[in-house]
């Protein structure tokens, strides 16, 4: 009788060989870090300026490239090996990728719906959350004002609700997190003191990002529920975020399956209009389509 080889990569990676990409980039984000801390004290002010613009562009990146897929595709075979991924994103962005992970997945249950008669969105990030008339909010409002927005006690309790391990969890990750930013404060407090409004800047980065992966989409239509925009280089750089249409239409689809899926719902996706924008999504205020 016959077995089938399992590759080793098959044995570590859950889903696919190609999530080596973003474990190692994940890694690479905490490195940048670390390297920033460590060379703050030499570098110029246009150094540190420079160095901060790259940690809040990263915090956006990876929220919406590495870390959005974990979420959908946990990358490891091992729960362990999970966890601690988890963990070291959490380091990263300095939030829970628990908490991120149950807020992202009531995004998609509601998918940026409308306000209903109660006055209130199932999806969080909703972009019409806080707009007016059925219309979606000011981008810049949307932007700047989501990081405040964030509910941590309400989302805990959601989760505790469901799992008491990963509301423990959670709170493992939100701890040693904050706990590292105090230790990174006593020894070099200039660096934690320059970095918050570059972190509060990557996260708006996040928030920009999400506001026009669905701005002028239809929440009334599973395929065009997402907007999507198809520059190369983005998705290279973004693992294929750029295929948000479809994304939401089938979310637990892997990220490398994004451009296969795309090509066999063309022509139900144009006819249904789903919208298409030329620039990333983080520079969708310049798209005049």
């Amino acid at each position: 009788m016959s077995t089938a080889t399992v590759s080793p990569t098959r044995r570590f990676l859950a889903y696919s060989r190609w999530d080596i990409v973003p474990v190692l980039a994940g890694l690479a984000h905490l490195a940048y870090i670390v390297v920033l801390f460590l060379a703050f004290d030499y570098l110029s002010w246009w150094g540190v300026v420079l160095g901060g613009l790259g940690y809040a562009y990263l915090i956006g990146w990876n929220i919406n490239s590495v870390s959005h897929n974990f979420i959908h595709n946990p990358y490891f075979v091992s729960p362990l090996l999970n966890r601690g991924y988890s963990l070291m994103l959490s380091i990263c962005m300095v939030f829970s990728q628990v908490m991120y992970d149950w807020v992202h997945t009531r995004h998609h249950i509601g998918n940026m719906d409308r306000p209903g008669l109660d006055g209130k969105t199932i999806d969080l990030l909703s972009i019409y959350r806080y707009g007016k008339n059925g219309e979606p909010e000011n981008v810049w409002a949307y932007t700047f004002k989501g990081y405040w927005r964030d509910d941590p006690i309400l989302v805990w309790r959601a989760i505790a609700r469901k799992s008491t391990a990963d509301a423990r969890f959670a709170l493992i990750e939100l701890v040693i997190g904050l706990a590292l930013v105090a230790v990174a404060a006593v020894v070099n407090w200039r660096f934690v003191l320059c970095m918050v409004p570059f972190y509060f800047l990557g996260h708006a980065l996040s928030s920009l990002n999400g506001f026009y992966e669905h701005y002028r989409g239809n929440p009334d239509l599973p395929i065009a529920w997402g907007v999507s925009t198809y520059g190369r280089f983005y998705n290279f750089l973004w693992l294929n975020n750029g295929y948000h249409a479809e994304h939401h239409f089938r979310p637990r689809l892997h990220w490398t399956r994004m451009k296969e899926f795309h090509r066999e719902i063309a022509e139900h996706q144009q006819a249904s209009n789903v919208r298409v924008i030329k620039w990333p999504h983080y520079l969708g205020f310049m798209d005049r389509g």
